[in-house]
Formats: structure tokens, sequence, C-alpha cells
């Protein structure tokens, strides 16, 4: 064990000397590297970078339950489920498409419309360019960099506002589809409670009564002080003894219809609801601003960078040198 660090100790000293001797070449080089690598950070482009910050609602829709749920509300923020979705949501063909379209990318990011690769070299563009995360505190975080400080805060913020448009649109590719089907049904319980209701109307137009009604005709007839009129309550007494079960059981069938369609419309109007209503599915806590000073590069650091990756090639470069000489004199 001591022999080894002895001679790690001696390889150590040795290198020391070694770039020592070879300092005046060391320092000229790394100085070359250094201005070099000063230049090269001059001569990019700077990038600015614009930050959004939202927050998932709790609920894509508006209940009309009285049981509802209180994380159903609202006014509830979401939690980590609902914030998982927004970021897949922002991370989504949709939005980027729109984006594109209506930033017109392909020529920002100064692509050629012939060139065989476009969708790819825009497709990396912007996955450098765009970045959607959630935050530990179940915010997303927004950013967008650009050469130009005004668009990357313009595109940060028009994706906010499509954060509404696209998850409307999403929802209601399945919920106008539902409400399609209870529009179905209710027109097949409004046909079946209006037939239930032109039979009842039919009979009573006949002279057939509901069941009070005709429990008072055996009285009428008692109290009738004439033929004729003892003789048409006869008549009707006679027709609705003949149809006055149909008509009890008809009335039975409207009320239960009539229960059923008023608890079908709670049903319908949560469809209708889901369907057409366009609701805000974020809660905006920050808005993209124009920076006033670059993201990157980091000039300094590109500079130090440069003059090390320069210090230690030149070390290692004129380490083989001298090998290589030894190599020869022992050859």
């Amino acid at each position: 064990m001591s022999d080894n660090i002895e001679n790690f100790e001696q390889d150590r000293q040795n290198l020391i000397i070694f770039i020592w001797r070879n300092r005046k070449i060391i320092i000229g080089v790394t100085a070359i590297g250094f201005i070099l690598s000063l230049v090269v950070s001059l001569m990019m482009t700077p990038i600015f970078k614009s930050t959004a910050i939202v927050f998932p609602t709790a609920t894509s829709t508006v209940s009309f339950s009285e049981q509802r749920n209180a994380k159903a509300s609202s006014m509830d923020f979401g939690e980590e489920e609902q914030a998982e979705q927004l970021v897949q949501i922002l991370s989504s063909a949709s939005v980027r498409d729109h984006i594109v379209e209506e930033f017109d990318l392909y020529n920002h990011y100064e692509i050629a419309a012939d060139d065989a690769n476009k969708r790819f070299k825009l497709m990396k563009e912007f996955s450098g360019n765009f970045k959607f995360a959630r935050t530990r505190y179940g915010s997303i975080q927004i950013d967008v960099m650009d050469k130009d400080p005004k668009k990357a805060s313009d595109m940060a913020n028009r994706i906010v506002d499509l954060i509404d448009t696209i998850k409307n649109e999403m929802i209601s590719q399945r919920t106008s589809e539902a409400f399609k089907v209870a529009q179905r049904k209710r027109e097949i319980l409004q046909q079946e409670l209006t037939k239930t209701s032109s039979q009842i109307d039919s009979l009573a137009r006949m002279g057939v009564m509901n069941i009070d009604a005709r429990a008072g005709l055996y009285q009428a007839l008692v109290d009738a002080s004439n033929q004729n009129e003892k003789q048409e309550i006869k008549e009707k007494l006679a027709i609705n003894e003949k149809d006055g079960p149909l008509y009890d059981e008809l009335e039975h069938i409207r009320r239960e219809k009539i229960t059923t369609f008023e608890e079908f419309m709670a049903i319908y109007e949560q469809a209708e609801s889901d369907a057409n209503a366009r609701l805000n599915h974020k809660f905006i806590v920050e808005r993209a601003v124009v920076a006033d000073k670059k993201d990157k590069p980091k000039r300094m650091i590109v500079t130090l960078l440069g003059a090390m990756g320069t210090f230690i090639f030149i070390v290692f470069a004129l380490l083989i040198r001298e090998k290589i000489k030894e190599l020869k004199r022992i050859a």
C-alpha cells in the first residue's frame, strides 16, 4: 500500500515538473484557446427565455349533482394526476402544430421548404426550445427560448391560451357523442309520454273518469231527481266500468313515465353541459414577459471551458510527444 502511495506521489511530482518545463508552450496554447473561445462565445447568437406558470383545474366539467364531490369544484386546483395530463396535452402534436403554423416556425428556424428532413429538423428545434415540466408545487412551468425575446414571450403566452382550446376540443369529441345519445333517449321518452297522454285524453273524451270521479258517479245516481238524469249517469257508469281499469292503468304508466323523464332530464342537462360548455382548464399564476437579459450562452463559462479544454489537450499532446521520443531512444 505504501509503495502505491509513493509511486502516485512520484508520478504527480513528475507531471508537475513536466508541466513546469513546458510552461511556455502550455501557457501560449492555452491563451490562444482562451482567446478563440472568447471570440466564439461573442459570435454565438443570444437566446432569451420566457416562462409562464399555470395550475391545472381539478375538474373539466360543471356538475349538476347535489352529491357533487368536493374535489369536483371548479374552484379547486388540480393535483398530480391533472398536472401530468396537462403536461401530456402541452407536449401533444395539436399544440405544436398550432404554434408552428401561427408563428411560421419553418421560416423562423430557417428550414427550407424543400428540405427532405424539414420535419425532423423542426422537431429537433421545437423540442430544444420548448420545455413543459411539472414543478414540485404541482404547477406547470412553460419555458420557451428564442433569439427574439418578444417572440419567445408571445409563443409562451399563446401556449397558455391554447390549453383551453385543445382540451375543450378533446372533451367535445367524446361528450358530443354522449349528448347525441341523450337527445335520442329524450325523444323516445317524450314520444312514449305523449302517446300515453293521448290515450288518456281519448278515453276522457269518451267520458271515462279517474277513480275518484267514478266514485262520485254512484252518489250522483242516488241523488238524481228524474229518470233522464239517472239514465245519463248510468250510461257514464257503463263506460267507466268498461274502460275505467284501462284509464287507471294508463294514468299509473304516465306517472311512472313522468318520474322517469324528470330523472333523465338531470342526466340530459349534464350531457348537454359537457358537450357545449367551453371551460377554463387552468389557473394562470404567471404570464410570460419579454426577457430583458439573455439566458444563454454564458460567455464566461464557454470561455473558461474552452481554455480548460485547450490546457488539458496541450498537456496530453506534450506527454504523448515525450513518450514517443522515449520510445524512439529505446528503439
